[in-house]
């Protein structure tokens, strides 16, 4: 058994991800998730359950809110790693039930914190977002950029991350690196994220809706590189002081929304429906990542094409649902 780590939101779409690598690479994993019906749950035992066929790998339901079950998990378990995942989840959901945004991203946040600080975790790598560059226009986004103007409430709960384990690095030297994600997608994705909405709509002849008339940029990242970039940072703690840091993770090669529909019209074989409509006050024109710092840092930057990455998520999903 290698050496241990725990990763939160074990049973998400990255979090499951990284579990697979890690236990392929040796790693003894404790995963923790509650499991929560923001999404499907049977999509998330379906990913545990792929994950519990490895005998290093344990899972323990936990909710990140609750302060007594966070003390207990990390007082009963040795792990010199973690890795947080675990979050609510989408920007658009975050103006429809904000107390979800608390609980979980601040909340759970500084439970995760009080865990590794009195575990003298060697390294805690968390999960920021691109949201947190809000309104900011120049492009392409550096981790320099300006990040105080948010568009969501889930956007500002991620910054606040940012800065609630910046204090933690100051005062008490633990050591943090914030992973700023752009438009994550792949198999076993999200089902509230557009590449699987888009294509759900195209198999299941319902109409795409395009924001914006579709004329908005995303950096559409494949997990496949977001998880090298997380596996290559995990033992390589920050040596600033104080010990934390911040990369942004984006393929750095913006597509429109639009754009993306259309290639996947020509992955599944079938034209979609389209409805436009006008932007709107959650939505972001553009996220183009700088990944430089990540770059310089671990001599990787995600770079799969967009068609690629389609291709495998389509086939995957044709597979999940069992279509012809």
């Amino acid at each position: 058994m290698g050496e241990s780590i725990l990763v939160t939101g074990v049973a998400g779409f990255i979090g499951f991800h990284l579990a697979q690598r890690l236990l392929a690479d040796g790693w003894s994993v404790l995963g923790v998730d509650n499991l929560n019906d923001y999404y499907d749950p049977r999509l998330k035992l379906a990913r545990l359950e792929e994950l519990k066929a490895n005998t290093d790998f344990q899972f323990e339901i936990c909710d990140l809110a609750n302060r007594n079950a966070i003390a207990t998990l990390f007082a009963s378990h040795s792990f010199p790693y973690v890795v947080h995942l675990a979050a609510q989840a989408g920007v658009a959901h975050s103006a429809v039930n904000p107390d979800a945004y608390v609980d979980s991203n601040l909340v759970g946040f500084a439970n995760i914190l009080e865990g590794c600080r009195h575990a003298d975790c060697r390294h805690l790598i968390y999960a920021s977002s691109s949201s947190v560059y809000g309104a900011n226009q120049r492009m392409p986004l550096r981790v320099t950029d300006r990040v105080d103007e948010p568009l969501s409430l889930y956007g500002a709960t991620k910054r606040a991350n940012e800065l609630m384990a910046h204090a933690y690095a100051h005062l008490f030297g633990l050591p943090a690196t914030g992973l700023r994600f752009f438009t994550v997608y792949g198999p076993w994705g999200r089902p509230d994220m557009a590449v699987w909405l888009f294509t759900q709509a195209i198999f299941d002849d319902r109409t795409v809706k395009l924001f914006n008339d579709g004329h908005m940029r995303r950096d559409f990242t494949y997990v496949d590189d977001v998880i090298e970039a997380v596996v290559r940072l995990i033992e390589s703690p920050p040596a600033l002081r104080p010990p934390h840091r911040l990369f942004n993770v984006g393929n750095g090669q913006p597509v429109e929304v639009v754009e993306l529909l259309d290639i996947l019209e020509k992955v599944v074989g079938k034209r979609a429906k389209r409805e436009l409509l006008p932007i709107r006050p959650i939505d972001v024109l553009e996220t183009f990542a700088d990944g430089a710092e990540l770059e310089r840092a671990t001599g990787f930057t995600p770079h799969t094409p967009i068609e690629n990455g389609l291709r495998s998520f389509v086939t995957w999903y044709r597979d999940y649902h069992q279509l012809t």
